[in-house]
């Protein structure tokens, strides 16, 4: 082998290694960027879940505070407020804590809402609506007490 064809190869060689070497840090460039587009997005995303869960504590703390007011049955605040602590995925010990709103939900859950209330005799209403009336009372201290308790709590 020749003087020429040995630097020829080594040359070659360092060529090699060094598109490699700028490949290679391109694909370092591009991951940096990415995890910092990640980073970015999750720190959105954070924000986003921060904001969504303080609504959802405002609408508990507005409902807590309308319960015994007139506002809404108790039997509606019951299952609007069950439904958001469930939104939040509150531990067992905030369910049990305020367990009034979901006992008194699952008592009147087989009534129905909305559009299937309105298609209703009036008469299977009236029905429904003692039934309602008389969880309602039976729960309402419980109740009562439940929202007194909530007022003020950020979940």
């Amino acid at each position: 082998m020749t003087d020429t064809t040995v630097w020829l190869m080594l040359v070659i060689g360092v060529l090699i290694v060094a598109i490699l070497a700028l490949v290679a840090a391109y694909y370092l460039w591009q991951l940096y960027r990415l995890r910092q587009a990640q980073k970015l997005q999750l720190k959105k995303v954070e924000a986003e879940s921060r904001a969504q869960r303080e609504r959802i504590n405002t609408s508990i703390q507005v409902i807590a505070s309308s319960v015994g007011r007139e506002d809404l049955t108790l039997t509606e605040a019951s299952i609007r407020i069950s439904v958001l602590l469930d939104s939040l995925s509150v531990d067992d010990t905030v369910r049990d804590e305020y367990s009034a709103f979901y006992q008194l939900r699952d008592a009147t859950a087989h009534i129905p809402i909305l559009e299937q209330w309105k298609k209703l005799p009036v008469a299977e209403r009236r029905k429904l609506d003692k039934e309602r009336l008389k969880h309602e009372h039976t729960y309402s201290a419980f109740v009562l007490a439940a929202a007194e308790r909530i007022r003020g709590k950020t979940f």
